[in-house]
C-alpha cells in the first residue's frame, strides 16, 4: 500500500526523523530544513537502508566464488598473492605523474581499504576493514627465501589474512552470494569528518559555539580516547602503542599517516572557521544551529570539491551537469568501485612527501635515529605517535602545502616498496603486502574476473595479454601471463585494471569509477545541488560551486592565494614552488624491517608457576589438613597421658619398655616385659593390659637372636611352641640391660639360653609372626576332618599344622575368651593328655573324634572326665556345680549363683538323684538323657530345626507342629583368587541394582549435558570463531561445565533430610535408594571434581591459546569484553586468571574445594570431624562463586541458574523445615559405659517429641567444644519417658564424647553435660507394623535400628494394644560374637518382658564358618552343648539361638509359610551390608514366585 503512496512515504521519513531528533538540541525547532542523519538512514525515503552504515555492497558483475556461495578462490586456481605483487608491480620509485597529479590529490580520494581507511572520498563512502565474526582467513603463504618477509630462508612464513565482515543474510546460496558490508555511510555527507553515527559525532563536539572539541591547542582536535573506538594499533618503526598522539577524528582510521591527519585537521579547522563566521554573523544562534550550519555548508563544498575539481583530475573527464534528484536510483556501493579506486590510486603514492613553507622553502624533516632527510618517509610514518615534524599547526600548514606542489608517481602498475613491502602489518607481524593483501581482499569479496568485468559493463574484452596495454613493461606482462599459465580469462580485476592502466584509469577503472559518483550524486537527496531538500539558496549553490579546495586551503592556512596553483590536483608549468625533484628511495631513510611480536614471550615461566600453584592447592589444603590432625592428636594425647603416667612409672618399676615388631607393614607398638617368678614371660601394654603371656619349663630351651647391625638395636626371643617375639629398643646399652636380665632369669629355672647374631634384615625375615601362625593353623580344614578325608600329605603346610601346638592362650583366643576362664581351664586340661602345656593336634584330634564320631556314650565320659576335677570316677554335687558354673562364666554371668543352685537341685531332683551327694558315669549319662532340655545333646545328629513359637493345640494334642528352619548353612571359603574375584562381582552387581540404575540414569544426564554442549558449541553455535581457534578447550570446558552445574546443583538433593524422609515411605522407596543418600552425595562430589579439574584444564588450554591469539580474533569471540581497536596485543595470562570475574572465581572455587574434599577425607573426618564440619560449610561460598562465576560468563548467557534453581528452592524448602522445628536442650538422666567402646545415654524426652521406633535424630553436645550435629539411631522405645542411644566410640567426636560422660560430677542428672536434639528422622523400617507377621534381619551395626522396633512391640503387647503385628523373627547376622555384647542386654530385657512369645531372636556367626578350623571347632561344639542345657547362649546368656554360618532365608521363609499358613502378607525389612540384604531380597523374590504369603522387602544398607 505504501508503495503506490510516495508522498506517505516522504512524510514517514520526515517524522521518523524528527522523531529521532539527529540534532540532539533544544533549538533544533529553528532549524528550517531536514537535517541529514549521521548514520545515512532515510536518505532514501522508499528504501531506507540506502546508503547506511551496515549495509551491504551492491555488485556490478555475479559474484566469483570457489563454490559460488562464499568461498574464496585461492591456490592453486589463482597464483600466489605474493608472488603476484612481485610480478606485477615491483619497481623502481622516482617517475614522476603523466598528469603532473600532485601527492595532495592521492591522499584526498585514497582510502587503503587493507587494514586502514584514509581520507577523504572513499573513506568517507566505503570501510570494508572489519573483520569477520566468526573469524575466517585467507593467510598469505610467503615463497621461500622471500628478501623482506622470509630472510632466514625458512619458507613456512605465514602473513595472516583475516576475511572482512558480510551480510549474514547473504552467502546461503549461488543465488544469494557472499557480500560484504559497508561500516560507513555511503554517502558523500562528510562521514570522515562527523563519524558515521550520532554517538560518534557528539563526541567529536564541543557543544559550545557550534564548534568540534579542540585540544589544549585549537587547530588541533582532542585525544583520541574512550568511547570513540579509535583505531590504535602499533607504530610498526618504533612498536610504541596506546592512543597518545592520536586525534578524535570522523573516519576510525584517520591517524594511519600524517598526511591523512593534515587531510582530517584541514577539516576540522574548516569546520570551526565556518562556526565562527556564523557565530560573530548570527549571535543569537545556539550551538545546535550553528553546528548544523557549519557541517551543512562544509559537507556541500567536500561535495563540491570531490565530485567537480578532485573527481575530473582523477578521471580526465567531467561528469554530466546535475539534473535533480532520482530517488529510484540505486547508489549502493560496488565492491568493483572500491578495488578500482584503490588500486589506481596505490601506483601514485611516493615513497616521501615534502613539506615547505608558504615563501616556497622546502623542509628538512626531522627522522628519528636516522637524522634529517628531504621529505617524510612513507614507510615509517604509519601510526606515529608524538610526530615532531607535526607538532604545531604552522607544521601542518606546511605538509599541506608541501603535498600541493609535489608530483606523484607515475600512473602504472609499478607500486613503490613503502606500500609493498613495507605496508602496516596485521596480527604478529609489523609488516605486510599491501598490494597481496589487496588481492587477498578482491578474492575474499569474490570480485570477478577481470574479463567478467569487463563484459558484465559492456567493454570490450582483450583477444590476448598484449592487448591490454602496449605501454606496460613486456617482462612484467609476460611474468604475471606465467603465473596466469597464460590463461587470460583467469585473471583478476585488481591486476587486470593495474596492467590496462598508464597514465590515466584505463577503460574498465574509469568506467567504475565515473559510474559510482554519478549514482551517489544523483541518488541523494541531501545533494548540494538538490534544490527541493531546501539546503541552500541558489545564491549559495553558486557560491559552494565556485569553491575550490584552493580556498579552503587558504582560509585554513591563511597563506598568500599566490603560493598555491588554482587547482590544487594537478601542478602545472609555470606554478608556484615547484619541488625540489621527484623524490626516489635512495633520497631518504631506510625502511624499518619487519618485526614479529611473540604475544607469549616472557610469560611461559609466570604460566607455568600459575598452573603449578593451582594444582599445589591440594596439597596445600593436605598439609593445613595434616596440621590440623596433628594438633587434634597431640590436644588428644595429653588428655589421654595424664591417665598413663602412673601406670608408666609402675610398667617401669617392674619391667623392661620396648617396642615390639608384630610384622612387616605393621607398625609397633610399646610394650613392658616381664619376667615373673612363676617362670612367666608376660608382655602388657601401656595400661597394663596383658596382651601375652608365655609359661616357661625346664628344659625349654630359649633362642636368642640379636641384630648386629643398624644401631644393635632389635632382639628377637624364640621360645618352642610359641610365635616369635620382636623387641625394638632405643639403643643398644638397654638391649644389654635385657639381655642380662633375661640370662639370670633363666639360670634361675634352669632354662636354657642360646644367643645368635644375624643382621636385622635376616632377623625380621626369620621371625615367625603371629599373623604366619594363624596361617599355619588355617591349614587343616575341619569339614575334612568331619568327613574323614584329611589328606595327610607331605607338604610343608600340612607337616607345620601337624607339628603346631596351641598354647592356652590360643586357645582361649580361638574361643574368644580368657585364659583364665574355669571352662578353658578345663576343656585344655582334659585335652592336654601329656601334661606340656600346649594341645596338639594329635590331642585335639583324639577328643574331636569323640565328640564327632563317637557314640553317646564315648561323648558324656569324655564331659564327665572334663569335670572329674578329683579324678575319683566319681562326679561331686560341688563338681557338677562347677562344671555348669564355667558355663555360666563365660556367658556374661546371666545367672547368679543361687539361681544356678537352683537350676542344679531341679535337675538333680527330676533325674531322682535328689539322695545322692555324688553321680557315677551311669548317673550323669542318664540325668543328661533324661533331661527335657538336653534330651538329644548327645544323638549324633543334631537337629536342624529349632522353634521358640509357642505350642499350639495340634501340637499339645499330639499333632506336631511345622517347625522354622533356622540351621545355618556353613560354607566352605571360596580359595580361587579368580573365584573369589568373580564372586564378588556378581555379589556387586546383584547387590547395588538400584544403585547402578540410579547412577547410570545420573551419568547419563550428566553425559547428555555434556555431548549437547559440546556439540554445540562444536557445530551449531552461532558463529564467533571460538571452536576454530580452541576446539578441544572449548568443547572440554564448555561440556563439563554443564556437567558440573548439574551436579553442584542436585547433590543438594542429597541433603533434604527430611525431603528423603517422606520419599522413603513412598513407592519411589523401590526404585530409588534413599538410604544411599550419602553415598550417591560422595559419588556426585568426586565425579563433579573430577569433571572440575577437567573443566580447569580446559581453560588452561583456553587461556595459553587466548594469550597468543590476535585481538581480532578475540573480538569475535568476546564482543562484550574485547573491541577490536587495532592494538593487536591480546591479554596475558595473567589477565584471565586474575583480573576477570570467571577467572577470579575459578581460582576461589579450585581453593574452597580443595579445601572441602580434603578435608571431608574419610582419613581426616575421623581425626578431626570439627574440621571437617566447619570446612563443609563453606558450600555456602562455594554456591556464591558458582553463581558468580557463572553469571559473568565471557562466552555464553548466564546457564548455572537453570540447573540450580529447582535444586536451591527444595533444599531451602527442607532447610527451613529442619530449623522451623525447635533445638532443645535436653539433660542426660544416665550415661553408661558398655562393651565394645559403646555408650549408653539416657536423657530426657522433650515435650511434645513424638517418634516412631527405628528412626534417628541429631545430637549435639557442646560441652565437647563444638556446635556439631552426629546422627544416631534411637534405641528407646516410643512408649519409655526418656529417650536412649547407643553410640560407639569409632571416631574423635564419639571418643570424646565418651570421655565426657565416663566420669560424672556428680550423682545429679544435671551434672552431665547437655545435649541438644534435633528430629526426629524417618527410616523405611517403620512399617514393620503394618504387617501382621514381621522378619527383622540385622547385619552387623545394622541391627541398632530394630532394638526400638522389638522393645515397642513387647510394650504394645503387655498392654494387650490393638495391633496388627502378632509376631517378629529377629535375625541377626554378624561376622565375630564380640560385636554384639553391647546389644545383650536390651535383647535380654526383651526375652524377659515378651511373656506372649512375639519375639523370636536367632543369631548368626559367619565368620567361624569361613574360618572353620581346628582353633574353631571346640567353640561350635560348647556352644551346642550349652544351648541344650540351659537353654541360653554360651556367649550372649541369652534364651535366642546362637548358630554357625549364614542363615537359610530361603528356607527359613518356606518354614514360615507353614508355621503361619493364614498370613497372606509378610513383612521382611534388612538393615546391613548389600550382600546380605540382597541374600534377603533374592529370597523373597524365590518365594513370591510360589501362591502362598507374599513376602514385602524394605531394606536399607550401611
Amino acid at each position: 500500500m505504501l508503495r503506490g503512496r510516495p508522498e506517505v512515504l516522504v512524510l514517514l521519513g520526515i517524522l521518523l526523523s524528527l522523531l529521532l531528533d539527529p540534532t540532539g538540541g533544544q533549538d533544533s525547532f529553528s532549524l528550517t530544513w531536514e537535517v541529514q542523519r549521521y548514520d545515512g538512514w532515510f536518505n532514501n525515503l522508499r528504501h531506507h537502508e540506502r546508503g547506511a552504515a551496515g549495509s551491504r555492497l551492491q555488485r556490478l558483475a555475479p559474484a566469483n566464488y570457489a563454490d559460488g556461495v562464499y568461498q574464496a578462490l585461492e591456490e592453486p586456481l589463482l597464483p600466489n598473492p605474493r608472488r603476484l605483487s612481485n610480478a606485477a608491480t615491483r619497481g623502481s620509485s622516482g617517475r614522476p605523474s603523466g598528469r603532473n597529479r600532485t601527492v595532495l590529490g592521492v591522499f584526498f580520494g585514497e582510502g587503503k581499504w587493507e587494514n586502514s581507511s584514509g581520507y577523504h572520498v572513499l573513506s568517507d563512502l566505503v570501510s570494508v576493514e572489519k573483520s569477520a565474526c566468526p573469524a575466517e582467513f585467507l593467510n598469505i603463504h610467503i615463497p621461500p627465501g622471500d628478501p623482506v618477509f622470509d630472510r632466514d630462508q625458512s619458507g613456512d612464513v605465514v602473513l595472516p589474512f583475516q576475511r572482512s565482515r558480510w551480510d549474514p543474510e547473504t552467502g546461503q546460496s549461488p543465488s544469494n552470494p557472499r557480500d560484504l558490508t559497508n561500516e560507513v555511510t555511503g554517502w558523500l555527507d562528510g562521514s570522515a569528518i562527523y563519524g558515521s553515527s550520532h554517538s560518534w559525532s557528539d563526541e567529536l563536539r564541543s557543544f559550545s559555539g557550534g564548534e568540534l572539541a579542540s585540544g589544549p591547542d585549537p587547530a588541533f582536535p582532542r585525544a583520541a580516547q574512550a568511547p570513540l573506538l579509535m583505531w590504535t594499533p602499533p607504530d610498526p618503526t618504533t612498536g610504541r602503542r596506546g592512543p597518545r598522539g592520536l586525534y578524535a577524528f570522523g573516519a576510525e582510521r584517520g591517524n594511519r599517516e600524517p598526511f591523512l591527519q593534515a587531510l582530517g585537521l584541514l577539516w576540522f579547522r574548516y569546520h570551526n572557521l565556518w562556526a565562527q563566521k556564523l557565530a560573530s554573523r548570527y549571535p543569537l544562534w545556539g550551538d545546535e544551529e550553528l553546528f548544523q550550519h557549519a557541517r551543512k555548508r562544509v559537507i556541500a563544498t567536500y561535495q563540491n570539491i570531490a565530485m567537480y575539481e578532485w573527481l575530473p583530475s582523477f578521471l580526465q573527464q567531467t561528469p554530466p551537469n546535475y539534473t535533480e534528484y532520482r530517488p529510484f536510483l540505486d547508489p549502493s556501493i560496488s565492491p568493483e568501485f572500491l578495488a578500482a579506486s584503490e588500486q589506481f590510486f596505490s601506483t601514485m603514492v611516493p615513497p616521501g612527501v615534502y613539506m615547505r613553507n608558504a615563501s616556497c622553502h622546502f623542509q628538512m624533516v626531522l627522522n628519528e635515529g636516522f637524522g634529517s632527510s628531504p621529505a617524510l618517509r612513507v614507510c615509517n610514518s604509519y601510526w606515529i605517535r608524538e610526530n615532531p615534524n607535526l607538532n604545531s599547526s604552522q607544521a601542518v600548514n606546511q605538509l599541506l602545502l608541501g603535498m600541493a606542489s609535489q608530483i606523484s608517481e607515475l600512473e602504472d602498475s609499478t607500486v613503490v616498496e613503502d606500500l609493498r613491502d613495507y605496508w602496516p602489518g596485521p596480527g604478529k607481524f609489523s609488516r605486510t603486502d599491501y598490494v597481496a593483501s589487496s588481492i587477498q581482499r578482491g578474492r575474499d569479496m569474490g570480485l570477478p574476473s577481470y574479463s567478467q568485468a569487463l563484459q558484465a559493463l559492456g567493454l570490450m574484452i582483450p583477444r590476448n595479454w598484449s592487448d591490454l596495454n602496449p605501454n606496460v613493461d613486456p617482462q612484467v606482462l609476460e611474468a604475471t601471463a606465467a603465473l596466469y599459465n597464460q590463461d587470460l580469462s583467469r585473471l583478476e580485476l585488481l591486476p587486470g585494471g593495474l596492467l590496462e592502466s598508464h597514465g590515466d584509469p584505463g577503460p574498465l577503472f574509469s568506467t567504475i569509477v565515473l559510474d559510482q559518483f554519478v549514482r551517489l550524486r544523483d541518488g541523494d537527496r541531501y545533494w548540494f545541488e538538490n534544490s527541493r531538500n531546501g539546503l541552500f539558496s541558489p545564491e549559495e549553490i553558486a557560491e559552494i560551486r565556485s569553491t575550490t579546495l584552493r580556498d579552503v586551503l587558504v582560509a585554513v592556512t591563511n597563506v598568500d592565494p599566490d603560493t598555491l596553483q588554482p587547482n590544487v590536483f594537478i601542478w602545472q608549468n609555470g606554478a608556484p614552488c615547484p619541488q625540489p625533484q621527484q623524490l626516489t628511495t635512495e633520497d631518504l631513510p631506510h625502511c624499518v624491517p619487519l618485526t614479529e611480536i611473540h604475544y607469549f614471550e616472557g610469560s611461559g615461566p609466570g604460566f607455568g608457576i600459575t598452573i603449578v600453584a593451582l594444582c599445589c592447592l591440594p596439597l596445600v589444603s593436605l598439609l593445613v589438613s595434616g596440621v590440623v590432625a596433628y594438633f587434634r592428636g597431640r590436644e588428644r594425647k595429653k588428655l589421654q597421658r595424664k591417665g598413663k603416667e602412673s601406670v608408666k612409672k609402675e610398667a617401669a618399676s617392674d619391667g623392661v619398655s620396648a617396642m615390639e615388631w608384630p610384622g612387616p607393614r605393621e607398625r609397633g607398638y610399646p610394650v613392658t616385659i616381664q619376667l615373673l617368678p612363676d617362670r612367666r614371660l608376660q608382655v602388657v601394654d601401656r595400661r597394663l593390659s596383658v596382651l601375652r603371656t608365655i609359661q616357661l619349663q625346664p628344659p625349654q630351651q630359649v633362642n636368642l637372636i640379636l641384630s648386629s647391625n643398624r644401631g644393635c638395636r632389635a632382639l628377637l626371643l624364640k621360645i618352642p611352641k610359641e610365635y616369635d617375639l620382636v623387641l625394638l629398643f632405643n639403643s643398644q646399652e638397654e638391649r644389654g640391660a635385657f639381655v642380662q636380665h633375661l640370662r639370670g632369669f633363666c639360670e634361675n629355672w634352669s632354662l636354657g639360653l642360646e644367643v645368635a647374631h644375624m643382621s636385622e634384615y635376616e632377623l625380621f625375615r626369620k621371625a615367625v609372626t603371629k599373623e604366619q601362625r594363624e596361617r599355619i593353623l588355617e591349614v587343616l580344614d575341619i569339614n575334612q576332618v568331619d568327613a574323614g578325608t584329611l589328606l595327610l600329605d607331605s607338604s610343608q603346610k600340612v607337616r607345620e599344622a601337624l607339628t603346631c601346638e596351641l598354647s592356652r592362650a590360643e586357645f582361649a583366643e580361638s574361643l574368644g575368651l580368657k585364659p583364665q576362664d574355669m571352662f578353658v581351664e578345663s576343656m585344655f586340661s582334659l585335652a592336654d593328655k601329656d601334661g606340656n602345656g600346649y594341645l596338639s593336634f594329635r590331642e585335639f584330634l583324639d577328643v574331636l573324634v569323640v565328640f564327632m564320631k563317637g557314640s553317646p556314650e564315648d561323648k558324656s565320659r569324655l564331659m564327665f572326665t572334663m569335670y572329674d576335677l578329683d579324678g575319683n570316677g566319681f562326679l561331686s554335687k560341688d563338681e557338677f556345680f562347677t562344671m555348669m558354673r564355667s558355663f555360666i562364666e563365660i556367658s556374661n554371668n546371666c545367672l547368679t549363683k543361687t539361681q544356678l543352685a537352683e537350676v542344679v537341685e531341679s535337675m538333680f531332683r527330676e533325674s531322682g538323684f535328689q539322695d545322692k551327694q555324688e553321680l557315677t558315669w551311669e548317673d550323669f549319662h542318664f540325668m543328661l538323657r533324661d533331661h527335657d532340655s538336653v534330651g538329644d545333646i548327645f544323638k549324633p545328629n543334631i537337629s536342624s530345626r529349632v522353634s521358640f513359637i509357642a505350642r499350639t493345640s495340634e501340637e499339645r494334642a499330639g499333632v506336631p507342629p511345622p517347625r522354622l528352619y533356622t540351621e545355618a548353612l556353613q560354607e566352605k571359603m571360596q580359595r580361587g583368587f579368580l573365584a573369589q574375584k568373580l564372586q564378588q562381582y556378581k555379589r556387586f552387581v546383584e547387590n547395588y541394582r538400584r544403585h547402578i540404575v540410579c547412577v547410570a540414569v545420573f551419568s547419563a544426564i550428566c553425559a547428555g549435558l555434556f555431548v549437547e554442549r559440546a556439540y554445540y558449541y562444536a557445530f551449531a553455535s552461532p558463529p564467533s570463531g571460538i571452536a576454530q581457534t580452541t576446539f578441544v578447550g572449548i568443547i572440554l570446558s564448555r561440556g563439563t561445565a554443564a556437567s558440573v552445574s548439574f551436579m553442584f546443583s542436585y547433590i543438594l538433593l542429597t541433603m533434604c533430610r527430611n525431603l528423603i524422609t517422606f520419599l522413603r515411605e513412598t513407592f519411589l522407596n523401590r526404585y530409588v535408594p534413599f538410604d544411599a543418600a550419602v553415598d550417591f552425595h560422595r559419588w556426585i562430589a568426586m565425579a563433579a571434581v573430577v569433571l572440575a579439574i577437567l573443566h580447569s584444564a580446559g581453560h588452561v588450554v583456553n587461556v595459553y591459546i587466548f594469550s597468543v591469539s590476535p585481538l581480532s580474533l578475540l573480538a569475535c569471540i568476546f564482543p562484550s569484553v574485547f573491541v577490536n581497536d587495532g592494538s593487536k596485543l591480546p591479554q596475558k595470562f595473567y589477565w584471565w586468571f586474575f583480573q576477570t570475574v570467571p577467572g577470579m572465581t575459578g581460582v576461589l572455587l579450585l581453593l574452597v574445594l580443595a579445601i572441602m574434599y580434603v578435608f571431608a577425607s574419610h582419613h581426616f573426618r575421623r581425626r578431626s570431624f570439627r574440621g571437617f564440619w566447619l570446612t563443609h560449610h563453606l558450600y555456602i561460598l562455594l554456591y556464591v562463586l558458582l553463581i558468580i562465576h557463572g553469571s559473568f560468563a565471557l562466552i555464553q548467557l548466564p546457564r548455572f541458574h537453570i540447573y540450580f534453581l529447582v535444586p536451591a528452592l527444595i533444599y531451602m524448602g527442607d532447610k527451613l523445615v529442619s530449623l522451623s522445628r525447635k533445638k532443645v536442650e535436653i539433660g542426660v538422666v544416665k550415661a553408661q559405659l558398655l562393651p565394645s567402646g559403646v555408650t549408653h545415654l539416657e536423657f530426657q524426652r522433650p515435650q511434645g517429641f513424638e517418634y516412631k521406633s527405628g528412626q534417628w535424630v541429631r545430637i549435639a553436645c557442646l560441652a565437647l567444644g563444638t556446635n556439631e550435629y552426629h546422627p544416631f539411631t534411637l534405641t528407646s522405645a516410643p512408649h519409655e519417658e526418656t529417650l536412649s542411644l547407643h553410640i560407639r566410640a569409632v571416631g574423635p567426636w564419639t571418643t570424646r564424647l565418651r570421655e565426657t560422660y565416663s566420669l560424672p560430677t556428680g550423682d545429679s542428672s544435671a551434672k552431665y553435660p547437655k545435649l541438644y536434639l534435633d528430629g526426629p528422622f524417618g527410616e523405611g523400617h517403620q512399617e514393620w507394623h503394618k504387617f501382621e507377621v514381621s522378619v527383622l534381619v540385622g547385619g552387623g551395626i545394622g541391627v541398632t535400628p530394630f532394638a526400638s522396633i522389638l522393645k515397642d512391640l513387647v510394650f504394645k503387647s503387655s498392654l494387650g494394644s490393638q495391633m496388627l503385628c502378632k509376631k517378629i523373627y529377629f535375625i541377626w547376622v554378624t561376622r565375630t560374637q564380640r560385636q554384639f555384647e553391647w546389644l545383650a542386654d536390651i535383647i535380654r530385657e526383651v526375652e524377659e518382658n515378651d511373656c506372649q512369645d512375639l519375639v523370636s531372636v536367632h543369631i548368626y556367626i559367619t565368620q567361624l564358618a569361613e574360618k572353620f578350623d581346628l582353633r574353631t571347632t571346640m567353640l561350635y561344639i560348647c556352644e551346642r552343648h550349652f544351648q541344650k542345657v540351659l537353654n541360653r547362649s554360651l556367649f550372649t546368656g541369652l534364651r535366642s539361638i546362637t548358630h554357625f554360618g549364614r542363615p537359610p532365608f530361603e528356607r527359613f521363609f518356606c518354614s514360615l509359610q507353614e508355621v503361619h499358613p493364614k498370613v497372606r502378607k509378610i513383612g521382611v525389612f534388612s538393615c546391613g551390608p548389600p550382600g546380605m540384604t540382597k541374600n534377603v531380597e533374592k529370597a523373597c523374590q524365590l518365594i513370591n514366585q510360589q501362591d502362598q504369603a507374599h513376602f514385602v522387602h524394605h531394606y536399607e544398607n550401611f
